[in-house]
């Protein structure tokens, strides 16, 4: 009967264990795409570096399209509404 007990209780304390991680573990936040995205509402550029270099970008809006010098890290464009798209042109500045 011992033995069984200390079975019960191994039982269970990993099944505590099991469901307790479950509960104890987030979810990590999504980090924003490298490059161009938007959010429901803003267009950004996102360069994603570790090197701390700044490059340039060409932004697509409606009518001529124009360069833009970012740094490491999210970029606002501007309103969704109005950027189309934008992408690294090969260059630094």
């Amino acid at each position: 009967m011992r033995a069984a007990a200390r079975s019960l209780a191994a039982v269970t304390g990993a099944a505590a264990l099991l469901f307790g991680l479950g509960t104890v573990t987030a979810t990590p936040a999504v980090a924003d795409p490298c490059g161009f995205f938007e959010t429901s509402s803003d267009a950004w550029y996102n360069h994603c570096t570790s090197d701390g270099s700044r490059v340039i970008i060409e932004v697509e809006v409606w009518g001529p399209n124009y360069e833009k010098c970012v740094g490491p890290g999210n970029t606002w464009l501007g309103s969704a509404s109005k950027i189309d798209g934008a992408w690294y042109v090969g260059r630094t500045c």
